[in-house]
This record gives structure tokens, C-alpha cells and sequence, in this order.
């Protein structure tokens, strides 16, 4: 007898992305991988998103729409419900690609001592035009302790190190993911497939941008939970310094992402003081916060609009 195809859970959580929710929910049931349970959690939305799940709810394994509170709280339910194998989670903005499940299931049938296996991420507008492609690599538990930014939309991970590891923890708003990942490192290798898995929405509503200024708080509350971790402590006296200036790194990008290069610089020093490595890999970034201190930002944004043209061009988007 052939054995059954590992089932592989998927959990969306959803608060008014009405937008963009119906693509989401799309390009999960499109997959190609056979043997999917899918499950949508609400937040008790008011934008008409209620309506877009019901219309899928004969395809869904189960759904509900109901306050709670807050993104980790809605995936943690999700999480609890479903019965995978493996499993994900695909916030109501983002996509998968085309195959993404039935390669993730590949990687982790091979690998059984992998507690995640992520791909590449592309990034899209509002309107789903590609921006470019966000390349990660192979990188291990201490890597991710100086804030090696992995892309959450691209994670497929093995249910039974998510329940030894423990799900989201609730406090975190921004860095949730990360932090699991750092757990799930713990308990199992993580491996990267050097392809493209998933597309992540950039939009002003988007946590990214709508909050991007608070990261830094979390990355720093994130070091002192890891000096904390028996399983990660040796590492942490071996990287703390890098460690406190990969915090610091993380903190500067979204500054300058909230248009707030002063600041941005500010971080960006800071971490060039406790460890040049670790800061100097974002040399670019260093230097986008120094032209706009100097009145310069429009040739960052040519920069990065000829950036994205290139790319465009490149991938015949």
C-alpha cells in the first residue's frame, strides 16, 4: 500500500484585509500538493471580509471570525486546531507560489530532523507588481541570534517541534516570528531551498510600514529573553556583542524604513560601535541614513526605483 501523503496545515490569520484576502485564500487552494487542511481565523473583521470566507467555506477545513487579541493569539488558535504533519501560517496579505507547498513537504520528508525548512520571499506592492526577490542563506541558530531576518511567508514547519518548542508567545506584536524561530532552532536543523516560495505585501498598512519604528524595542527585549535560554546561552556569551549590534542593525532598517533617518543613523552607530562586522552588512542601508541626513534622499529613492526596474526587467515582471 502506498503511504497517504503527510497532511500539511495551513492557518491564516485575518483582521480587515478584505483587499487582498481572496488572493490569499487562492493561492493556497491552488497548490498542487494534494493533501492540504486549511483554516482561517477572523478576528471579528467589519470590512467584508466575513463574506470572502464564507464564500470558500466548503473548501476551508475549518474557520471563525471573533475578537481576540491580537495576531499571535489568532494563529496560536489556529495552530491548536488543526492536525498537520506539517504546517504554516500565510497572513491574509501575502501569497504562496505556485508549488510551494508540494516543495516544502519534499524538503521535510527527506530531512526528519529539520524543524523548518523556508524558501525565498518575493516582495509586491499593494497591486502585486513585484519589487524584488529577498534572498536568505543557510544560516544556523546563531546566525538568527543577531537578528538574521528569515521571511515568515516562505516557513513550513514540522507540528511536532512546533508543540515541543511552543507556539507564538502572545507578548511579541512584531518580532513573534523570529522569536518562534529561535525556539524551533533548538530542537531541529533549519533548512533553506534557494527558491522563490511565497510573495510578501508591501503596503502602508502593513506592520512593516505601519509600525516600523517599534521593532527595535522587541529585537532588544529578544536579547535579554535569550540571555535567559539554557539552550542558547553558550552561543549568547560567545556573540554578545554582536548579538546587541545585530539588535541594533534590525532597529536602524525599520527606522529608516519609517523615514526617520536620524534616528536610523543613530541605531546604525550603535551597532557599528559594539561589533563593525555585524553592522557593516548593511553598509548601503548605513549609507541611505547619512544621505538623508544630508538633504540627499532623493538619490536613495532613485537608487532604489532603478533598483526595482533592473529587477522587473531582469525577471520580465
Amino acid at each position: 500500500m502506498i503511504p497517504a501523503l503527510p497532511l500539511v496545515s495551513i492557518v491564516t490569520p485575518s483582521y480587515n484585509q478584505a483587499r487582498f484576502l481572496e488572493q490569499t485564500i487562492q493561492s493556497v487552494l491552488c497548490q498542487t500538493y494534494p493533501n492540504i487542511e486549511y483554516a482561517i481565523v477572523d478576528g471579528n473583521s467589519t470590512d467584508g471580509s466575513l463574506k470572502i470566507i464564507q464564500k470558500y467555506k466548503k473548501q476551508l477545513a475549518w474557520f471563525v471570525s471573533e475578537k481576540d487579541r491580537g495576531q499571535a493569539e489568532a494563529i496560536n488558535k489556529g495552530f491548536k486546531r488543526v492536525k498537520g504533519e506539517f504546517i504554516a501560517w500565510l497572513n491574509s496579505d501575502d501569497l504562496f507560489l505556485p508549488g510551494a507547498v508540494e516543495a516544502a513537504v519534499r524538503i521535510l520528508s527527506e530531512y526528519p530532523n529539520a524543524a523548518f525548512v523556508h524558501g525565498d520571499v518575493l516582495a509586491v506592492d499593494a497591486d502585486g507588481r513585484v519589487l524584488n526577490k529577498i534572498g536568505y542563506k543557510d544560516w544556523g541558530l546563531s546566525d538568527l541570534m543577531k537578528f538574521r531576518i528569515i521571511g515568515q511567508p516562505a516557513v513550513f514547519m514540522r507540528k511536532s517541534m512546533l508543540e515541543k518548542a511552543g507556539f507564538l508567545d502572545p507578548s511579541y506584536h512584531l518580532l513573534l516570528d523570529h522569536q518562534l524561530w529561535l525556539r524551533l532552532g533548538q530542537w531541529g536543523e533549519m533548512l533553506y531551498i534557494r527558491e522563490p516560495w511565497s510573495m510578501a505585501r508591501f503596503h502602508e498598512n502593513a506592520k512593516n510600514i505601519a509600525q516600523a519604528a517599534q521593532f527595535g524595542d522587541e529585537a532588544k527585549r529578544i536579547v535579554d529573553w535569550m540571555s535567559t535560554q539554557p539552550g542558547l546561552l553558550d552561543l549568547f556569551k560567545k556573540n554578545e556583542k554582536a548579538i546587541m549590534a545585530g539588535a541594533y542593525r534590525l532597529s536602524a532598517r525599520y527606522f529608516l524604513d519609517a523615514d526617520r533617518p536620524r534616528k536610523a543613523f543613530t541605531e546604525y552607530w550603535q551597532s557599528l560601535k559594539l561589533h563593525p562586522g555585524t553592522a557593516l552588512q548593511e553598509w548601503h542601508r548605513i549609507l541611505y541614513s547619512l544621505l538623508a541626513l544630508i538633504g540627499l534622499s532623493k538619490l536613495k529613492k532613485f537608487y532604489l526605483d532603478a533598483k526595482v526596474r533592473c529587477y522587473q526587467h531582469r525577471a520580465n515582471f
